[in-house]
């Protein structure tokens, strides 16, 4: 426990630090962030032909209405939160890719979902807005991280099991 505890703190730290700088910033994730505006634009579009993206930014052309991305929306430290837990449990280097891999996703799954019924939300009633996108997606998002590490528990402690039927 002990271990889980110093590496989960240590690559936590770490990844938060190399998050924060000016170049990775520059040219991951601002690009990043503005991939996911185009690609809830994308999803939103066949629905709804009044929604633009540029940049971070989401809007509305009708309503004027916008939201833009900012770091913390964008999955980004929930992701790292799960990479420090992944890499801190003990397991091989295959299982720990594949569950960053798949909880990656898992993350910005969730994440579009937010951004686009935020974007809807704030339209309709900004005080709602505020109250869903400060308190309960925030909650939901560390959820989904939670539940993802997790599967990836019960998948490596079935695999043991498995190891250990079949040794004897």
């Amino acid at each position: 426990m002990n271990r889980f505890i110093v590496v989960f703190g240590v690559v936590l730290v770490t990844l938060f630090t190399v998050e924060m700088l000016n170049p990775v910033q520059e040219h991951v994730i601002v690009p990043f962030t503005t991939g996911l505006a185009k690609l809830s634009a994308a999803l939103i579009s066949p629905f709804d032909e009044n929604v633009i993206a540029y940049g971070k930014i989401l809007q509305f052309q009708d309503t004027g209405f916008a939201v833009s991305i900012e770091a913390g929306c964008n999955g980004v430290e929930a992701t790292i939160v799960l990479i420090a837990a992944v890499l801190a449990f003990p397991a091989t280097w295959k299982q720990r890719s594949a569950a960053i891999l798949l909880g990656f996703v898992a993350v910005q799954v969730m994440n579009i979902a937010r951004i686009i019924s935020l974007f809807y939300l704030g339209d309709w009633d900004l005080d709602i807005f505020g109250w869903v996108h400060l308190y309960l997606w925030p909650a939901l998002i560390m959820l989904d991280v939670l539940v993802v590490f997790i599967f990836y528990l019960r998948y490596l402690s079935n695999r043991e099991e498995e190891a250990h039927v079949a040794a004897a």
